[in-house]
C-alpha cells in the first residue's frame, strides 16, 4: 500500500519513491538538527546553561531539573579547566573508574573502556573518577598525550577527572579539553576498575549518556532528552538578559528607572 502525506484535511497519495525520499530527508534533517543543537550550545557559556537547568528555580525559564544547591549537577572548585581559552564543549557522557592495581579487584579487560566510548553517542565527554589512596591522589598523572590521542580518535572531546594530568603542552594544540586538579609528571601502575557506571567527579554526579556542557567556569550536566529544550531556554534567557542590561547601560540611568523596569511601569 502506498503511504499518504496529509495536507490539512486532504490526504495526497504519492509515488513510493517520493515517500522514501521524504522520509530519508526527514531522517537526515533530524540528524543534522542534533548536530546543529550541539553547535549552538557550544556558542553559549556554561553559567547560562546552569541558569536554565536549575540555578534559578523561581524563574519561569528555569527547568528545575535538580535541586539548585544539593543536586550534584555541576562541578565545584576542586577541579579546574586546563584550557580556558578553548571555549565551550558539549558531549554525551562515557564513564570510567581508575584505581591502583591491586589483587583486591578483578579489573576490566584492555578493551572495556575503548568499547564503551565507541558505543557512546558522539561527541563524547569522558568523566573519569579516580579512586586512589590519599597518599597518591595528587601524584596520579594518568592522562597524557598518548591517552588523549587515543580518546580523540574515538570521538572524545574532553575529559573531566578528579586527579592531575600531564603533557599539557603537547595536548594544547589538539582542541581537547581537560578538567583536572592540576599537573604532575608521572604515575604508577593502575587499572580500570569499572566502566559504564554512575560516577561522581568534582561534585558532579553523572550517568552514562547524560549530556555535559562545559567551559572555563566548569561543567553542568542535564539529560540528553532535554538538550533541545535547554538550548531554547538558554537562547530565550540571553535575549531577556540583553533587554535587561539596556536599562543599566542607558546614559540616563537612575534608580527610579531601575525600579520602573522591575515593576513593569515603563518599558525599555
Amino acid at each position: 500500500m502506498i503511504p499518504k502525506i496529509s495536507q490539512g484535511e486532504v490526504q495526497v497519495r504519492c509515488p513510493l519513491d517520493t515517500i522514501i525520499s521524504y522520509y530519508l530527508a526527514e531522517e537526515a534533517r533530524m540528524t543534522l538538527t542534533e548536530k546543529e543543537i550541539i553547535n549552538k550550545l557550544e556558542k553559549i557559556d556554561t553559567p547560562t546553561i546552569s541558569n536554565v537547568v536549575a540555578t534559578y528555580p523561581r524563574s519561569e525559564n528555569c527547568m528545575k531539573l535538580y535541586d539548585a544547591w544539593y543536586g550534584s549537577w555541576y562541578t565545584d572548585q576542586t577541579i579546574k579547566c586546563m584550557y580556558p581559552e578553548m571555549g565551550p564543549k558539549v558531549g554525551y557522557v562515557s564513564t570510567v573508574v581508575f584505581c591502583e592495581r591491586s589483587e583486591k579487584y578483578t579489573g576490566m579487560s584492555r578493551w572495556a573502556l575503548p568499547e564503551h566510548i565507541d558505543r557512546t553517542r558522539k561527541p563524547v565527554v569522558l568523566v573519569a573518577e579516580q579512586q586512589f589512596p590519599p597518599e597518591l591522589v595528587n601524584r596520579v598523572g594518568l592522562f597524557g598525550e598518548i591517552m588523549t590521542t587515543q580518546y580523540k580518535a574515538l570521538g572524545v572531546v574532553g575529559v573531566i577527572t578528579n586527579g592531575p594530568m600531564r603533557d599539557i603542552d603537547a595536548i594544547k594544540p589538539m582542541n581537547f579539553q581537560y578538567y583536572a586538579t592540576g599537573v604532575t609528571p608521572g604515575h604508577g601502575d593502575f587499572m580500570v576498575k569499572a566502566v559504564d557506571v554512575p560516577v561522581t567527579v568534582g561534585g558532579m554526579a553523572v550517568m552514562p549518556g547524560d549530556v555535559v556542557h562545559m567551559d572555563l567556569h566548569g561543567a553542568v550536566k542535564f539529560p540528553a532528552s532535554k538538550m533541545e529544550e535547554v538550548l531554547e531556554r538558554a537562547l530565550k534567557l540571553l535575549e531577556s538578559e540583553s533587554s535587561t542590561t539596556r536599562v543599566y547601560k542607558d546614559p540616563e540611568f537612575t534608580l527610579k528607572k531601575w525600579k520602573q523596569s522591575v515593576d513593569g511601569t515603563k518599558s525599555y
